[in-house]
């Protein structure tokens, strides 16, 4: 499907979301989607999503990046690491794999197919060796991390009490629902340093599910959220992509959902959602690959550590108020 093919099914032209579309270009992963066949079958991108979620050792754009270069890679790591860490060098005439490196440009990384063992090897993580014995987890303290940090986005996640066929939503409320404390760092004397963030959205989520099935809610929200379907509060955080529709928006966050929580070993109902679609349909939706992959890349950091604060600039670019979205 082409640029203007996908322009096409989002009906009227001038929405955000088909503005943020011609300039696809300007996006390495979505270009790949629009101008070549790559991913657009059920079969391939299956195979693109089974491969991330068990390729855990980077973000899922990295992870997709190799995948467009090596897709039976099964653990890739730059020489250095492979020499003092594992033990390993890199073979003559191997083939290098670029991939995004954090803070710089980018990184050359070789597969653990292109090494071999050195006078001293190390063993790989059981994950490598064995990646399909990995056994469904908790999912620990990266759920009050991820609460914690989605409250410098102005996200005030809300326990409510809803049936069991509500899982959970989240909508915009304005800009005089208040603010909430975010902790933005540690003075020097070692206080604690809060700052308070205005209220800008509400994540409801049924307090009656485990924690388990909370945390896949709260990340498949919070995917509509980074994946432009609300707007943004600032074009540098994330995109404006109003106007994609419903099959689209779900396809995108039970995408997000499905990646963040099996590269964490939690289940969630997205992996048969994509199961059912995959299966069914011949061909994906016209996704953004450059959303899906940067909001779980993001979601999963979240949850991993303490987050700054973001600059909190420019003007808010919001959703009709009236406008939230739940898992389906």
């Amino acid at each position: 499907m082409t640029g203007v093919d996908q322009l096409s099914i989002l009906g009227d032209t001038t929405t955000p979301a088909a503005v943020w579309e011609k300039d696809s270009a300007k996006r390495a992963l979505d270009e790949l989607f629009t101008q070549t066949s790559q991913y657009k079958t059920s079969k391939s991108y299956g195979e693109l999503v089974q491969f991330i979620s068990r390729f855990r050792f980077y973000s899922p754009y990295n992870a997709m990046l190799v995948h467009v270069q090596m897709p039976g890679a099964k653990f890739v790591a730059p020489p250095s690491r492979w020499l003092y860490q594992y033990g390993r060098r890199i073979k003559a005439g191997a083939h290098p794999l670029v991939i995004l490196q954090p803070m710089g440009p980018v990184m050359f990384v070789f597969d653990v197919n292109d090494t071999e063992p050195t006078d001293h090897p190390k063993p790989l993580p059981p994950e490598v060796e064995k990646p399909f014995e990995v056994r469904k987890g908790k999912i620990g303290g990266g759920f009050d991390r991820v609460i914690e940090n989605a409250k410098r986005d102005g996200i005030r996640v809300i326990n409510s009490h809803e049936g069991s066929q509500s899982a959970g939503s989240i909508r915009y409320v304005g800009k005089s629902a208040g603010s909430q404390r975010f902790r933005a760092g540690v003075d020097r004397d070692k206080e604690p340093v809060y700052v308070e963030v205005p209220i800008r959205y509400d994540l409801l989520v049924n307090g009656k599910l485990s924690r388990e099935a909370q945390y896949a809610t709260i990340t498949h929200e919070l995917a509509h959220l980074y994946c432009g379907h609300l707007g943004t509060p600032n074009l540098k955080w994330w995109p404006d992509r109003r106007g994609l529709n419903q099959n689209l928006r779900e396809f995108e966050a039970e995408s997000v959902t499905h990646l963040v929580c099996s590269r964490s070993n939690i289940d969630s109902p997205s992996e048969q959602y994509l199961s059912c679609y995959l299966n069914q349909e011949e061909m994906v939706p016209a996704i953004s690959l450059e959303c899906v992959m940067k909001a779980a890349g993001l979601i999963e950091t979240m949850s991993q550590g303490k987050m700054k604060l973001r600059k909190q600039k420019n003007e808010f670019v919001v959703s009709k108020p009236q406008e939230n979205f739940s898992p389906s």
